[in-house]
């Protein structure tokens, strides 16, 4: 007969956990037997050699997780593993089929709302999902485990002859990989208003993995950061701002597999702690790091779209203060502008529309620079297969320039007026501006708009 772990019962002081135990021979405990036991012959009858590069043999640390005396707690950890797979660029979890994923997602989502039935009476939140019920009363108990898992092979900052390769050897460095696995799983199944209440257990474990040597394990905390700042209030950060802050702009140059979630972990949490301060020395920094290292890598088509797909949300942080990078951000923009591959392009015009409409490219040597290149990209995309999105996307910014520079613009367009592959594209500009004329001149005779 197996039995049920000690779980915790939250009472209204979300820092106050009462301990609870299922009677014995209950329908949680039959759950739990059946539940491990499927998933342990759906495991058994999976192709495994253990991947070289981790020294450690997942399926050896699954096993025991799901004996037929396994916990609540170790099915839980055995399920979040199992349900990681989709996560993982690594290499480590890329066996786990999806049927097997499947299994342990619904097993641990029976077994939850099972647990809310038999021991949630009491304190019933009708708020939590009851497949969440079990994450939040395990959550107490099994992150710090993990945190100390990942801190096991972590490098000692205070030994300075503490390497990858000495902390690797004292604990094999996939242990700590399949921690940060549980870990970014079980922090990603709660969302607000749940998460905010967590904070102070949540962000030194994800801040633990952000701060590993393992890029693997690195990935998987920047998840859990992202998730986090998507699912609390700024306030409930509390006295970590600066420490979640710093730990993004710290891992800036971090390898490609990670950068875009590096970029996406930082740009969320700068955006949410400092959208009323657009001179914030933290929007300063991580913009200043972030260009810098594309600009030693220019050519990186994938740092290059991961940046660009989240950099609208820095540029409407700072507002008028892009203004100040502009001689770093527009010789980017102007040669990704001809990349070889459209995404690229469609997003650095995208991004450069918004820039125009924040600043209106005020006091800016850039106006004529700008023009020509965009009249360029205009007549290239005859060639591609998008070409009607990239040149929707550079009319829209001719026109914004239009308006808001006026005689910059016409003075910076005169050049092209002529240009027999511009018709189309002088005959919009005109019809925009004769509209505009036209409208002024109604406006002054008092009819007003509508």
């Amino acid at each position: 007969m197996t039995t049920v772990s000690i779980m915790y019962r939250r009472n209204q002081n979300p820092n106050q956990y009462q301990m609870l135990e299922a009677p014995p021979s209950s329908p949680l405990e039959d759950l739990l037997l059946r539940s491990s036991t499927r998933i342990s012959e759906s495991l058994a009858a999976v192709p495994y050699t253990p991947h070289r590069a981790f020294n450690v043999s997942v399926k050896a640390f699954l096993e025991p997780l799901l004996l037929p005396t396994a916990s609540v707690k170790d099915l839980a950890l055995a399920c979040a593993l199992l349900c990681s797979s989709a996560f993982d660029y690594s290499g480590i979890l890329s066996w786990i089929p999806s049927h097997l994923s499947s299994l342990a997602a619904s097993s641990f989502s029976k077994l939850s709302s099972l647990y809310l039935a038999e021991l949630g009476d009491g304190n019933r939140d009708v708020v939590v999902p009851p497949e969440k019920w079990l994450v939040l009363e395990l959550m107490p108990e099994v992150l710090p485990l993990l945190k100390e898992r990942i801190q096991e092979s972590s490098i000692d900052k205070s030994d300075e002859s503490d390497e990858f390769s000495a902390a690797s050897a004292r604990v094999p460095v996939g242990f700590a990989i399949l921690a940060a696995f549980q870990l970014r799983w079980f922090i990603t199944q709660v969302d607000c208003p749940h998460l905010g209440k967590l904070c102070g257990l949540v962000i030194p474990c994800a801040l633990t993995a952000v701060d590993h040597w393992s890029a693997v394990v690195k990935g998987q905390g920047m998840i859990s950061l992202a998730h986090i700042g998507k699912n609390v209030d700024a306030a409930e950060l509390g006295g970590y701002v600066d420490a979640v802050l710093d730990a993004c702009c710290q891992n800036t140059a971090s390898d490609d597999e990670i950068w875009h979630l590096v970029v996406e972990a930082s740009v969320v949490l700068v955006t949410l702690t400092q959208r009323n301060n657009p001179r914030s020395p933290w929007f300063e920094r991580m913009l200043n790091e972030m260009i810098s290292h594309l600009e030693r890598q220019p050519r990186n088509k994938e740092r290059r779209i991961a940046w660009l797909k989240s950099a609208d949300s820095l540029f409407n942080g700072v507002g008028l203060v892009v203004l100040a990078h502009f001689r770093r951000i527009f010789p980017l923009f102007f040669q990704w502008m001809h990349a070889d591959d459209d995404e690229t392009i469609i997003l650095v015009l995208k991004c450069t529309y918004i820039i125009c409409r924040l600043t209106w490219i005020r006091n800016s040597p850039f106006i004529a620079k700008l023009v020509d290149e965009l009249a360029v990209v205009y007549k290239e995309a005859a060639l591609r297969t998008v070409r009607v999105d990239i040149r929707a996307n550079i009319c829209e910014i001719l026109i914004l320039l239009q308006e808001s520079r006026g005689l910059h613009f016409n003075a910076a367009w005169d050049k092209h007026r002529s240009d027999p592959d511009l018709t189309i594209l002088n005959l919009s500009l005109r019809e925009r501006s004769n509209t505009k004329t036209a409208f002024r001149g109604l406006s002054s005779a008092g009819f007003g708009t509508c």
